[in-house]
């Protein structure tokens, strides 16, 4: 595990970071940036929900919505007070199967 408290170290994470979750480094408007695209996968696009809470709440705290107290509430226990990402049931394949065929003939008949 690389020493993050080192420069040293923390380019190591990045790079790692590349490696298994898809972060690339670009050139946007003139300033070095660090990119996630969904489609490089299931960690990535993962990754790029996390960075898209933590995006949210630093704008939050900017626009003055929240305080510093709060974002750092937020960031120091994250996923725990994280409201951006929802959960939702899907129904069982069985269910969604009965339901298709049941709604499939009643469209028949119409």
């Amino acid at each position: 595990m690389p020493d993050i408290d080192s420069y040293i170290g923390l380019a190591h994470t990045l790079f790692i970071l590349e490696d298994n979750y898809g972060l690339t480094v670009s050139d946007v408007d003139g300033e070095v940036c660090l990119k996630v695209s969904a489609d490089k996968g299931k960690d990535a696009a993962e990754l790029l929900k996390m960075l898209s809470a933590w995006k949210e709440q630093a704008e939050r705290l900017k626009n003055g919505e929240i305080s510093k107290e709060e974002y750092d509430h937020w960031r120091y226990n994250y996923p725990k007070y994280d409201d951006t990402q929802t959960c939702t049931k899907v129904p069982s394949q069985e269910l969604s199967d009965t339901l298709t065929d049941v709604f499939k003939d009643k469209l028949k008949n119409q």
